[in-house]
């Protein structure tokens, strides 16, 4: 009986403690959210000794 009575007090603290008031409001000036990003992108390639006579030989296989 004392634990369902203690329950019962329990719940109903919980309840009054939530029992507050919530205001949401919206800014006076806009956000404003800066995104400063640089994008580099650096391609290396290498050719091997034979590919790259063959090119030179042959300009036109490109």
């Amino acid at each position: 009986m004392w634990l369902k009575r203690t329950a019962e007090a329990l719940a109903l603290g919980m309840t009054a403690m939530t029992g507050g008031c919530v205001n949401v409001t919206a800014p006076d000036k806009p956000i404003v959210i800066n995104l400063n990003i640089s994008i580099t992108q650096e391609v290396v390639y290498r050719l091997d000794n034979k590919a790259k006579t063959l090119i030179q030989e042959n300009p036109g296989i490109f």
